[in-house]
């Protein structure tokens, strides 16, 4: 597993030529973090692992967050690599999704930094988006990959393209081929995602852990960790509890999917973990800044020379090497 060091400076220097953002499922920062020394965390009841059941997480769940979500987490025996990540690298803990509600919308936030949708959408539905991060790269003749997604199909213009399996993305990354921008989803049996009842492992937090770990290696292994940011979050609440508010800046404005949601807080959603890794990534530190899904799109545009930076991790001439 990689290590890290302290490193000074700023975004700019040009030494990052590949983005991966491993984008898993459904886990509060309270519930993933909570008891992670030196962070804005709650300690709660341990949850078992896997949970016994799959959290209601649609934005009607959220508005009632107060008295109906589970308030329970895991410890750093459940998700050991994920502390340790923590320790060496960059840990975020006032990073939030972008949408109060679940999987669909803050994926499509963290593609196009845009979402028509404030719960899940139905089968067969529509709607699109005209402008993506995809899209933005294809302008600038970069290259981008969607390991195992589905939202993608919301984006006009990108469609199936570049689109892989899930597996794929290890493979790729030991051969030391990865393009500029990689989303990478794992598989339900290690996306982190609590079960519906009767499915067995599904939802066991170790062994997604131990799928990412999985990831990290093969691209460490494949020589691609001088010139690399790797972004570990997740995409909603999953119907944890967290005692972080969101800040509320903007409202729905439609009375669909329920005329009850109109004018509720759609953004920000619930805070959850991500984590940072990279040889530029400050070693060690608890970012106290205000983030968000759509700030990973910000992240690649500003590594890619399309606007200005935000500070997320900080560059010198000389990347640090894994050991």
């Amino acid at each position: 597993m990689p290590a890290g060091k302290q490193q000074t400076g700023g975004l700019g220097s040009g030494k990052i030529d590949h983005v991966v953002i491993i984008f898993k499922e459904n886990h509060t920062f309270d519930n993933y973090f909570g008891t992670f020394l030196g962070t804005n965390g709650m300690n709660m009841p341990r949850s078992p692992n896997p949970p016994h059941r799959d959290p209601d997480h649609r934005h009607s769940a959220w508005l009632t967050r107060q008295t109906t979500a589970v308030r329970q987490q895991f410890v750093e025996a459940d998700i050991p690599s994920y502390f340790a990540y923590a320790r060496k690298f960059t840990l975020c803990d006032n990073y939030f999704t972008d949408v109060a509600g679940p999987s669909t919308p803050n994926h499509l936030m963290v593609l196009a930094a845009d979402s028509p949708f404030i719960d899940n959408p139905q089968p067969g539905d529509p709607s699109r988006i005209s402008t993506s991060l995809p899209l933005s790269l294809d302008r600038r003749n970069l290259s981008w990959g969607n390991y195992g997604g589905y939202a993608f199909q919301y984006l006009s213009g990108v469609g199936g393209r570049n689109k892989f399996t899930s597996d794929q993305f290890a493979k790729d990354a030991v051969s030391g081929k990865l393009p500029n921008v990689s989303w990478v989803y794992a598989t339900s049996q290690f996306d982190e995602h609590p079960p519906d009842p009767g499915k067995g492992l599904m939802g066991n937090v170790t062994r997604g852990m131990l799928w990412t770990v999985d990831q990290v290696n093969a691209i460490v292994k494949g020589g691609l960790w001088g010139k690399i940011a790797i972004v570990i979050t997740w995409d909603d609440w999953g119907g944890w509890y967290d005692h972080v508010d969101p800040p509320n800046v903007e409202a729905w404005k439609l009375a669909t999917p329920q005329p009850s949601y109109k004018g509720t807080q759609f953004r920000y959603g619930p805070r959850v973990p991500c984590l940072l890794l990279s040889p530029y990534a400050k070693s060690g530190y608890i970012s106290k800044k205000l983030h968000s899904h759509v700030s990973l799109v910000r992240f690649c545009e500003s590594i890619f020379g399309m606007i200005c930076p935000i500070v997320l991790i900080s560059i010198k001439l000389l990347p640090r090497h894994p050991r």
